[in-house]
């Protein structure tokens, strides 16, 4: 995927500051913004934004992929990509909000992701003056729908409606593909220590659907629920799927090696993808769907041959 956005995205982000430049002498933007985030509040502009801070790897991802890169002069830890992400100077994670160091990036907008930054730091920044749009995507369907808002936002709204549109069209393939395949019980590992999952309210919960799987907590309570290792052996999934980063591997999954008579155990069917495509809500996300789409179609083989 990687390879697919990124000449996209300089010829978009071209066009963008093309636009820019064309609309009033001096490169300023002309047309004012109202958009409601998925907190309720509402956000005003009076131009698009020219100078954004992000508080999530995912956003700033999602700004660039958009065309609005150049516009993006803060961002939290972690946003790594794509390369040119890593120099925007950091004002924090997303859990601990420099305040100050985002006062002094001058911006005339935020964006920030309602379930992963702290509700007391977006008020802060609201209360002095800054406008914040917080989003939360919860489904597939929703990253287009984000990205094209990140277009309004910033007045990269063509590009972003073209990157929004080959996303939709990928996801609608998809869904197309693996319509009508036999269900699989899956456990998501969210986390080993401690163990933690995700519930039906969870994105992850939406690509597991997409590929035919169904999460064996998905009435659980909360967006990121803790479980005991009596719980997963009690839903006895077919397949167990985990986020893998760094050096950790696999071996996150060793935990269940021990359990042969789990049917995910006894069959084989332990399953990793790569951490960064799986638990962003960005265009990449769909390369991790179709990793899990095909790790379903094995399972579900695996089974067959009992």
């Amino acid at each position: 995927m990687a390879g697919l956005y990124r000449p996209r995205q300089r010829l978009f982000l071209t066009s963008c500051v093309l636009l820019a430049t064309l609309l009033l002498p001096g490169g300023s933007l002309a047309g004012a913004v109202h958009l409601t985030g998925d907190d309720g509040q509402a956000v005003q502009l009076m131009n698009p934004a020219r100078r954004v801070v992000s508080l999530a790897p995912h956003l700033t991802e999602l700004l660039f992929a958009v065309g609005a890169g150049n516009r993006v002069v803060g961002a939290s830890q972690y946003s790594d990509f794509p390369a040119a992400a890593a120099g925007v100077p950091r004002i924090g994670d997303a859990s601990r909000v420099d305040l100050e160091r985002v006062l002094a990036l001058r911006p005339d907008l935020v964006v920030a992701w309602r379930s992963g930054n702290p509700d007391a730091a977006v008020q802060h920044l609201r209360q002095l003056g800054l406008p914040v749009h917080v989003s939360e995507p919860a489904t597939l369907a929703s990253i287009p729908a984000l990205m094209r808002t990140l277009g309004q936002l910033t007045g990269c709204a063509g590009s972003a409606e073209k990157v929004a549109s080959a996303f939709a069209k990928r996801l609608e393939a998809l869904r197309r593909r693996y319509v009508g395949k036999r269900r699989v019980r899956v456990f998501y590992q969210l986390w080993d220590q401690p163990l933690m999952t995700v519930s039906g309210r969870h994105i992850i919960t939406d690509v597991l659907e997409l590929c035919g799987g169904a999460n064996v907590f998905a009435s659980a309570h909360g967006l990121v629920p803790r479980v005991s290792q009596e719980a997963v052996l009690q839903a006895d999934p077919q397949v167990i799927i985990a986020p893998l980063a760094g050096s950790r591997g696999i071996r996150v999954l060793d935990i269940w090696q021990p359990w042969r008579d789990m049917t995910a155990v006894r069959v084989g069917n332990l399953m990793g993808v790569d951490a960064d495509l799986l638990s962003r809500a960005t265009p990449r996300l769909l390369d991790a769907a179709e990793q899990i789409c095909q790790g379903l179609d094995r399972s579900r083989k695996r089974q067959a041959t009992e």
